[in-house]
């Protein structure tokens, strides 16, 4: 993650994301750094445009969020009576454990 981390921040500054630069932003934050990681990175990044990278993946959590909203309403019934079933099974577990400790007591 540190390493993807350290491209974005590059990007950011307007700097090359080659892997001199990205070994030093790793090491200045302590990072121990494993060279064919990096190398792996900068491959891996070098024809995309992560401009356009982030753009798509900032409008496709948005694009989701109407979709899911429908569904929260059925959601939220379902945890509800979830939440009731299982204190209906906590109450009867517990008066079960008291009895078990009363019996111990008079056995």
């Amino acid at each position: 993650m540190e390493y993807v981390l350290s491209a974005l921040l590059l990007h950011k500054v307007g700097k090359e994301i080659n892997e001199e630069n990205i070994t030093s932003v790793l090491k200045a934050t302590g990072v121990d750094v494993v060279d064919a990681k990096v190398k792996a990175l900068v491959a891996s990044i070098g024809d995309v445009d992560i401009e356009k990278a982030i753009e798509e993946a900032a409008a496709a959590p948005a694009a989701a969020a109407p979709a899911a909203a429908g569904g929260d309403d059925k959601a939220k019934e379902d945890d509800s009576a979830k939440k009731e079933e299982k204190s209906e099974e906590d109450k009867k577990q517990e008066e079960e454990k008291a009895a078990a400790g009363l019996g111990s007591l008079f056995g």
